[in-house]
């Protein structure tokens, strides 16, 4: 009779755990599936004809990674896109990736659905490293202007390299402006706890080159393939 009774109640755990675990395991899977298309992102900027000036990879201290940032809009637009954000540490390794969100909006003259992958680079770790304690916005705290592009160009459009951060969107396999001005850059906590499975603020994670995830690893490689060697 006891066994009866205590029967249900454990089979409910039971598959009250294992859903719980699927869901964990699931979230897991979605975030691992977004440092992949970052990978990719980078992979594809890597083999345009016009890349990301050498000269600015090499004295990048931070770069932030958004596939597929949507920009939609009629009058008044909306851009949101989640990606991941690391920083070049002291030792000149790169940081495991804190996921983000950038949102944003804009008025003016404009209509239309555009998906675009967007990169930024930042010259100071700084910048990014206050993000972990409050968002960022861009234009506002922080300056931001278009990256110039090239083989070997040097920043033309900012010659002194006096930007904070520079963008890079591409659709379509092309170079597509988009203004960020307004654009708020903030933590995606739920996604670093699927992630991690741990409580880690974004500055810890920013401190720390630890993971042994293969898609973190092939991030970082890829992310060092882009950084010539002196």
């Amino acid at each position: 009779m006891k066994i009866s009774k205590i029967t249900p109640f454990f089979l409910a755990l039971l598959i009250a755990t294992l859903s719980f675990t699927t869901a964990k395991s699931q979230d897991k899977q979605k975030e691992e599936e977004k440092i992949n298309a970052s990978t990719k992102v980078l992979q594809d900027f890597g083999q345009m004809k016009d890349k990301i000036p050498q000269e600015l990879m090499k004295i990048t201290q931070g770069i932030i990674v958004v596939p597929k940032l949507i920009n939609a809009g009629f009058v008044v637009g909306g851009k949101r896109g989640k990606g991941i954000a690391m920083v070049k540490m002291e030792d000149g390794t790169w940081s495991d990736p804190v996921f983000v969100t950038i949102t944003g909006g804009s008025v003016g003259l404009q209509a239309g659905v555009q998906a675009v992958d967007l990169v930024l680079i930042f010259k100071n770790r700084e910048t990014l490293q206050n993000i972990g304690d409050n968002s960022v916005t861009l234009g506002g705290d922080v300056s931001v202007t278009a990256g110039p592009v090239g083989r070997s160009s040097t920043a033309s459009t900012d010659a002194k390299l006096e930007a904070e951060v520079y963008s890079y969107s591409r659709s379509k396999g092309l170079f597509a402006g988009i203004s960020l001005g307004g654009s708020v850059i903030s933590i995606d906590e739920d996604a670093n706890q699927a992630f991690y499975g741990e409580s880690e603020t974004a500055n810890t994670l920013f401190a720390n080159s630890t993971s042994t995830s293969e898609p973190v690893q092939q991030l970082k490689q890829v992310l060092n393939s882009m950084i010539p060697v002196e």
